[in-house]
């Protein structure tokens, strides 16, 4: 594993987590991990429970008892260790957004298949059992033919003008801003339960142009001050778009870390012609369902505890009615890795996704520069 903050910590959890829980699956052994500091990357492996530290990736995809790879490095490190992971025949599980730009991820795609390797990317939260059962009542045609989805990703941990300016507000790491961070995964989520985009038109705006230098950063924390050096913000703190999806249905996306009050607000909401759904992530476990062949007088949106048996993954975890959290997400995404490589098939979702999301960024940005409609279409390869 390369990288060992936030979703190294994250993903760390899941694959320690597997053999307790979802045990169907091969146990994963946790043979490296990798940072370039060399005292905070050996401090997270024993914490975290790697059998070995690596402070040199090159030396880590190298290695011959390692067969996969997980990038969780900043943005702007997953195309080069990705090629070199798939030029070495390792399977490959990066973090969204898949790269840092569009000609980088399909350039990431078909070095995996190529060489013919397994290929997984981060958008966990299509794994939320509250999630898959939206999922499921959308393909069974419960919801009839759908006509709206409205995505929200909502964040205020930013909003103090005098934050440093971390990595993620640097345009050159990170590829871009909330719509690359926070919008990506509204956009797979949107993928995932209506289908493809047609076109889209938006807009950007960047609120603090200018922050302090950070002397140093974790995860998603920094410290600095503001009575020192300070650097240009070159990513958006906000982005807003409309979509047209393949099949007919409108989306409307909202992406932003100005929304005060809104520590991790991800929602979404679908109607169609014979019901609707709701979700937020901050109540993860409920998933909010109108019928409208109810009776009309019991008719509104019912609250559903996707916390049965009867609902993916639950079974592996507690009791009807016991919750589970964001961690399970990951766990439940790594348990797809897992099962994909035994049954020898891509999991999902994969580069393919990556791609399919990472060109819906570029279209959006491309239509805040130009102010325009963007279809999807400008983006297929000639």
């Amino acid at each position: 594993m390369i990288g060992y903050k936030f979703m190294g910590k994250a993903h760390s959890n899941a694959y320690r987590a597997l053999p307790m829980f979802l045990p169907d699956v091969p146990k994963p052994v946790m043979t490296a991990i990798c940072g370039r500091d060399a005292e905070a990357v050996r401090a997270a492996g024993e914490q975290f429970g790697w059998d070995s530290v690596e402070t040199d990736w090159r030396r880590l995809v190298g290695r011959e008892d390692i067969d996969l790879v997980d990038i969780n490095a900043p943005s702007d490190a997953h195309k080069e260790i990705a090629l070199a992971a798939a030029a070495a025949g390792k399977h490959i599980f990066c973090e969204k957004p898949l790269a840092l730009s569009l000609a980088d991820a399909k350039q990431m795609l078909a070095a995996a298949e190529t060489a013919g390797v397994k290929h997984m990317v981060g958008f966990n939260y299509r794994f939320a059992p509250a999630v898959r059962l939206a999922k499921k009542l959308i393909e069974d045609g419960r919801l009839g033919k759908i006509y709206h989805f409205r995505g929200l990703f909502l964040q205020d941990w930013i909003m103090d003008p005098d934050f440093p300016l971390v990595w993620r507000l640097q345009k050159e790491i990170a590829g871009s801003g909330s719509l690359g961070d926070l919008g990506a995964h509204t956009i797979d989520m949107a993928r995932y339960l209506v289908g493809e985009f047609h076109e889209v038109i938006g807009m950007t705006e960047t609120f603090i142009k200018e922050r302090p230098m950070p002397p140093e950063m974790t995860g998603l924390t920094a410290k600095g001050s503001s009575d020192g050096p300070r650097g240009q913000v070159t990513v958006d703190d906000a982005a807003m778009f409309m979509a047209r999806f393949a099949n007919g249905a409108l989306g409307t996306f909202e992406a932003t870390r100005f929304a005060n009050g809104h520590r991790s607000t991800n929602s979404f909401e679908i109607n169609g012609s014979l019901g609707s759904v709701r979700f937020d992530f901050e109540r993860m476990n409920e998933l909010e369902v109108f019928f409208s062949e109810d009776a009309e007088d019991v008719q509104g949106f019912r609250r559903v505890l996707a916390t049965d048996a009867a609902h993916d993954y639950m079974h592996a975890w507690w009791p009807a009615g016991h919750t589970i959290g964001y961690e399970h997400t990951v766990t439940h995404e790594v348990h797809e890795l897992m099962k994909a490589i035994a049954e020898d098939r891509q999991p999902v979702p994969n580069f393919v996704d990556g791609v399919k999301c990472q060109a819906v960024l570029e279209a959006v940005e491309r239509s805040a520069s130009e102010k325009r409609w963007v279809s999807l279409n400008e983006f297929e390869d000639k």
